[in-house]
């Protein structure tokens, strides 16, 4: 482990957030001495973030428990274009409304991880359609464009990987990169911005900003990457069979959000108490030397731990308690997530799906066939089977740890 002079580098190195930097002792000897302003960018395709934004929500509160000033940039503008990285097709476009109730969803999200206000280490929001969609296109061709060369620009993976599979690349798309690096030279020059952080796909577009502010301003910027983020069983943070694991309560059940956590792989367990709780190191040391049954413990503090960040005390608690009632004690919990039969009843592949245990008809189907799913305690096979509820909701599983209701 490198020994690092800030506190802000030490504290990212101890809890796993680093991967690559630009200049690593240029960026520890700055925040070393003075507040750094530092941002990350969230485009706004959704009314919510997912636990694979997580790690950089965390890096900006990181920031902030190290005296530095965290912006949270939203795409209000890139949203309109489509980042490519990562993607065979390009991505669906949102109208003007649509992207700016998300950005109002989404700052919701911040509030409890990050102190907003106008203080010297207070995080702000900002928009960057607010300076993009300024620009004049003969403006940006002339300032910008001359920065950036086609031949490097068709080296980076989130082209070369497009062109590679023979899927095609919009104009609109190929000139993300330049927005994006505009924004950090915008940042920079309006708000003292001096570091970039994102995850590892995005280190490309990260030097691009850093060496156009360097070019365009004579400006000293650094970028920070965290690693890629899968599960120790290989999947991708944010992705579960049932489909994405919401930050947003509106989208995912508290009981739902806090099993995430509770179930995750024991070999995952530390590096996660790491990353997404504020547990003391020597604690987190304690937590994942247990083995057996008591891992299991772990991974409850874990669950309280991360949920009480995200959603607030209350809901942990909740969420704790109906796993105990419905897991440890046999009765159905108050939190478990519910759906509503309408008069005739509801099937049950439909109920697998509307509690979010099935991502399609299909994939139901074949637990019905599994015999993993029980209605009212009693194994269900036949697709067509009707739930329907009289004075009581119907507690329907999906093996040991999927529970959920089907209310009147």
């Amino acid at each position: 482990m490198t020994t690092y002079k800030s506190d802000l580098l030490r504290l990212l190195d101890e809890r796993g957030y680093i991967h690559q930097m630009t200049d690593a002792e240029g960026l520890d000897a700055l925040a070393a001495k003075q507040v750094v302003p530092a941002y990350i960018g969230f485009d706004a395709t959704a009314p919510s973030l997912h636990v694979g934004s997580l790690v950089q929500i965390m890096m900006l509160r990181r920031l902030q428990q190290t005296g530095h000033k965290p912006v949270v940039l939203m795409g209000g503008g890139t949203t309109r274009i489509g980042d490519p990285t990562g993607r065979d097709e390009s991505r669906k476009m949102l109208s003007d409304q649509a992207i700016e109730d998300n950005i109002a969803s989404i700052r919701t999200i911040f509030e409890p991880f990050l102190t907003f206000g106008d203080g010297p280490t207070d995080a702000v929001m900002v928009n960057n359609h607010d300076w993009l969609g300024q620009l004049g296109y003969i403006e940006l061709l002339q300032e910008v464009g001359t920065h950036f060369t086609i031949n490097r620009m068709l080296t980076f993976d989130s082209v070369k990987l497009r062109l590679d599979r023979e899927q095609p690349m919009t104009f609109l798309e190929f000139n993300y990169m330049i927005l994006q690096g505009y924004d950090f030279r915008h940042l920079s020059k309006d708000m003292g911005v001096r570091l970039q952080m994102g995850g590892s796909d995005q280190w490309g577009n990260i030097v691009n900003g850093v060496e156009l502010g360097r070019r365009m301003d004579g400006a000293e910027l650094y970028g920070l990457t965290t690693p890629l983020l899968t599960t120790a069983a290989g999947a991708k943070m944010g992705k579960t069979a049932a489909g994405a694991v919401w930050l947003n309560a509106d989208q995912l059940s508290h009981f739902d959000y806090w099993q995430y956590w509770r179930n995750c792989d024991d070999r995952d367990v530390g590096r996660f108490l790491k990353l997404f709780t504020d547990l003391p190191i020597d604690e987190i040391a304690r937590l994942e030397a247990l083995e057996g049954a008591e891992i299991n413990e772990a991974k409850k503090i874990l669950a309280n731990a991360a949920t009480a960040m995200c959603r607030g005390a209350e809901a942990a608690r909740t969420a704790a308690e109906t796993a105990t009632q419905t897991f440890e004690k046999g009765h159905i919990g108050g939190d478990l997530p519910q759906v509503a039969a309408p008069a005739e009843g509801l099937r049950i592949l439909d109920a697998l799906r509307e509690l979010g245990f099935a991502a399609s008809n299909k994939e139901a189907r074949r637990k019905l066939d599994e015999g993993a799913v029980k209605a009212g305690g009693v194994v269900i096979r036949d697709p067509h089977h009707l739930i329907q509820p009289a004075d009581e909701p119907v507690p329907v599983s999906l093996g040991a740890k999927k529970h959920g209701l089907v209310t009147r």
